[in-house]
């Protein structure tokens, strides 16, 4: 269960055990997606129209961009900045499940609030996934990094990234889009986890010992939780991703026009008037899809790691 269950028998989970399934929860999930959020970005980060009726820029829809891609960059362009992303999947696993079950235990014990209820589990995911964000930013920026540069590469290695951004641009460019990141990720990881908490408290559960219904159950309640709550949240996203790739010009002229952004505000100014509403929601179908499957499978392997850490430790 996730989250500070009070009747569960025994010790309550401890921040140790959550941080280790958060972790695998976080790891598996990145390497099945990982496809999805190359699109996501490459899309976001277009200037030009995203359309296959009137197509303006260099992609023009899901099944186009994934074939440009193919084509041009081969498969292992859809695992671009894997690495990077790995590590920040993991970092971010770990830190946001063991800060959720700690808060909602602090909350269940100093609160007249039950743990379990929709409202709490909001607040503490929300609040939890903010702690990740400030831990893991820099992987964050490095992964865009690496999933926006097309060839010849800008950036040969992990090492090369940080040594050339750090000389260039200086430590502040690790956490580029940090602002619009935590806006956008208090409330999406809050819905997250709400959604999750309602949509499984609608869901029948699987009869007692039927761990394969329960997994399932976690993986459509996750799936739906994410696709809610990104469409909630998208535009911030799509902010962080323009910002972060700040001073990376060079990498991105082929792709098309490039912009400079003098921070948040000027980002949402400039969005709205060269490229209208539809701006704020570039890449929204790829995204979908990952929110849905990343979603699903975090919270599907959180709970799978929980069940298999707790077998091993009965056995």
């Amino acid at each position: 269960m996730v989250g500070f269950d009070p009747g569960a028998r025994g010790a309550a989970l401890s921040p140790e055990k959550a941080a280790l399934a958060g972790s695998g929860a976080g790891m598996v999930t990145r390497a099945l997606i990982s496809p999805f959020d190359v699109l996501k970005i490459r899309f976001q980060l277009q200037i030009e129209r995203v359309s296959s009726r009137r197509p303006e820029g260099k992609y023009k829809g899901l099944f186009q961009a994934s074939h440009c891609i193919l084509t041009e960059e081969g498969l292992p362009a859809f695992w671009k900045g894997h690495i990077p992303a790995q590590l920040l999947s993991i970092c971010f696993g770990a830190v946001q499940f063991a800060t959720f079950e700690f808060l909602t235990e602090v909350a269940h014990k100093t609160t007249q609030y039950d743990s379990q209820t929709a409202g709490v589990h909001f607040v503490c995911g929300g609040l939890s996934a903010c702690s990740a964000t400030m831990a893991c930013q820099p992987l964050d920026t490095l992964r865009t990094r690496f999933a926006a540069q097309g060839e010849p590469k800008v950036y040969r290695n992990l090492r090369h990234a940080v040594s050339k951004m750090y000389c260039t641009e200086g430590v502040v460019t690790f956490y580029r889009g940090l602002t619009p990141t935590l806006v956008a990720v208090f409330p999406y990881a809050g819905l997250q986890f709400f959604f999750y908490n309602v949509f499984k408290g609608l869901l029948a559960p699987p009869p007692q010992g039927d761990h394969s219904g329960g997994n399932l159950r976690s993986l459509v309640c996750g799936s739906g939780a994410g696709v809610i709550s990104k469409t909630l949240t998208y535009p911030f996203d799509l902010f962080k991703k323009r910002l972060q790739v700040g001073g990376f010009d060079e990498a991105r002229l082929h792709f098309g026009q490039v912009r400079s952004y003098r921070g948040l505000a000027d980002c949402v100014v400039q969005i709205a008037k060269e490229e209208g509403l539809p701006g704020f929601f570039k890449g929204l179908s790829p995204s979908l899809l990952k929110a849905a499957l990343s979603t699903g499978f975090t919270f599907f392997w959180y709970e799978f790691f929980l069940n298999a850490l707790h077998n091993l430790k009965e056995s």
